[in-house]
């Protein structure tokens, strides 16, 4: 019998052929590491595309006795053939969130540099946040303020957002950098409580772009002198909506007008088709903001995947297509 490696199994066996952050500068105090941070990479990419939350039922299902189990298996054994312990499991995958924006950023500029989505267009980025509920009930404010638990359902570590389509949300804000082109790649990723005002996390977004992204589009909520100023200083345009009364008059408002029409196609596009591959339209599957951003960052590391797997499959080529039929090509994983 002849035994084609899974989609998962092509998936996780990607990531050993990605460029990897450059070493730190300082060792680590303790012993030296017995396991490598790629390998529970590869356990978070198998976690989320099999949709499991917990190292246990991770465990469980690479027990099975299947050849796509065990080739995985061998993909997350580290030094002379050892399997990591489920307490090990833990404690590493907890940590993983620290390092995810900085690999999503350096994936995001391999891809651009692959798949070259600016060849035929102006060299673009659009910046947001989306908001994702949290799991669980919600933590009213004359609550928080008395400092009253009243369910332990409860996630105590979101926060309160007003969103224009959703009204009032208690949950995270996934803060997401996309190209603006035919194809949408996510650049740069963080997750932060609900409450975080977008403005805060732009210039981590933006200082993971790629060098050629010459225009930053944003929405109103970004149309800050410091974050203009910052642009400005990296050869970088931030274009934003102007704040004041509608309709606005002066010369550039047409341009301002398309850049926000394209933004609108490529960042409000790829946050829907995020949350529909990976179920996010509804409260996510984790409590506690380590777990979330490991489900949200890991998804989004996921999503980067599959634009590589898709590409190397087609044997290049850059176009819309490229994005769609994403979630049945993760299901089938």
């Amino acid at each position: 019998m002849i035994y084609h490696d899974s989609v998962l199994v092509q998936l996780v066996g990607l990531l050993d052929r990605l460029p990897t952050p450059p070493p730190e500068k300082t060792p680590r105090p303790g012993r030296p590491r017995v396991y490598s941070d790629a390998l529970f990479l590869k356990a978070l990419v198998i976690m989320i595309v099999r949709r499991l939350h917990k190292v246990g039922e991770l465990l469980a299902v690479l027990e099975e006795p299947t050849q796509e189990m065990r080739s995985l298996r061998e993909l997350l054994s580290g030094p002379e053939g050892r399997f990591s312990t489920r307490r090990t499991f833990e404690r590493r995958l907890r940590a993983l969130p620290e390092t995810l924006p900085e690999r999503i950023g350096l994936l995001g500029r391999h891809l651009v540099w692959l798949l070259k989505p600016w060849a035929k267009t102006g060299r673009a980025a659009a910046i947001d946040s989306t908001v994702l509920r949290a799991r669980g009930g919600v933590w009213h404010k004359k609550d928080r303020e008395a400092g009253v638990v009243p369910h332990s359902s409860i996630d105590t570590e979101a926060g309160w957002t007003k969103s224009g389509w959703h009204g009032w949300v208690y949950g995270w804000k996934l803060h997401l950098a996309c190209t603006v082109a035919g194809v949408w790649i996510p650049l740069a990723a963080r997750l932060t409580p609900a409450n975080v005002h977008d403005g805060r996390i732009a210039p981590l977004l933006i200082g993971e772009l790629p060098q050629e992204a010459r225009f930053v589009l944003g929405d109103k909520h970004y149309d800050a002198k410091d974050l203009k100023e910052g642009c400005l200083r990296e050869g970088r345009f931030l274009v934003s909506p102007r704040r004041g009364a509608y309709p606005h008059t002066d010369s550039g408002v047409e341009v301002r007008r398309i850049f926000h029409l394209l933004r609108h196609r490529a960042i409000e596009n790829l946050n829907g088709h995020f949350k529909a591959l990976f179920d996010a339209h509804g409260s996510v599957p984790t409590k506690g903001q380590a777990d979330t951003a490991r489900f949200a960052l890991g998804a989004v590391l996921v999503y980067q995947l599959a634009l590589l797997h898709r590409h190397e499959d087609a044997a290049g080529g850059v176009s819309e297509a490229t994005n769609r039929g994403l979630k049945a090509f993760l299901r089938a994983a």
